[in-house]
């Protein structure tokens, strides 16, 4: 059975079986030999087909600096979450060199949670150049659920090309308008019980200087 146009297209941007073993990128950078990640945004349903590929640039020299943004990572510390305040999903993930050259592609399943039930959101199919992916528009207050798949190369024997199992990450985002909402409330009161000290204030400068002595010079002129 050929292999679809888009696999040979991903599996083309992984590095050769052969290839030496390149030295690890910093952090949770990609290589800098992959300028760009393709992906494929799948269409819902058990097909693979569909879709339109595209191409993003990495996410180089990201940090995730609190408090617009909350990091949250696995149980083997290989695919991390980083929730935005812009109600966006920055995912990132990292292999070993070694592991790296198996693989063809990444699968990428995305699912919230409901009162019942779960429901699907989003299936992606990353290249093996990628390492990372944003999720933009995330809903507020909702549980979500981010599984990152690696695909093995099809050259590979028959024991060995037996997918890995997925990694999962769950996180909620915040709802971010509401705490700009209490932060401009807060803003607006402190500036409104600063004008009532200072109203206060006048009132009072304006009843002991003004008014008292207007009060008290019939007195002085009789006694004169």
């Amino acid at each position: 059975m050929r292999a679809p146009p888009l696999l040979l297209l991903l599996a083309a941007c992984a590095p050769p079986p052969g290839a030496a073993a390149a030295p690890t990128p910093p952090g949770w950078e990609p290589a800098p030999d992959a300028p760009w990640c393709p992906y494929k945004v799948l269409p819902e349903g058990p097909e693979a087909g569909g879709g339109r590929l595209c191409f993003r640039s990495p996410a180089r020299g990201f940090r995730c600096q609190a408090p617009s943004c909350v990091a949250l990572s696995t149980a083997g510390r290989s695919l991390r979450a980083n929730v935005l305040r812009n109600r966006s999903v920055l995912l990132q993930w990292r292999l070993a060199p070694a592991e790296a050259r198996r693989v063809r592609a990444f699968a990428l399943n995305c699912s919230w949670r409901g009162t019942y039930m779960r429901f699907p959101c989003d299936r992606v199919l990353l290249g093996a150049s990628c390492r990372d992916y944003l999720l933009p528009d995330v809903h507020d207050s909702v549980r979500y659920r981010l599984c990152l798949q690696p695909l093995p190369l099809r050259t590979e024997p028959a024991s060995a090309a037996a997918p890995e199992p997925a990694e999962c990450v769950e996180f909620t985002a915040e709802p971010a308008a509401m705490q700009e909402i209490v932060v401009a409330m807060t803003a607006v009161g402190g500036s409104i019980c600063v004008m009532l000290v200072v109203i206060c204030l006048l009132v009072a400068y304006i009843t002991e200087n003004l008014m008292h002595p207007a009060v008290r010079r019939p007195g002085l002129r009789r006694q004169a």
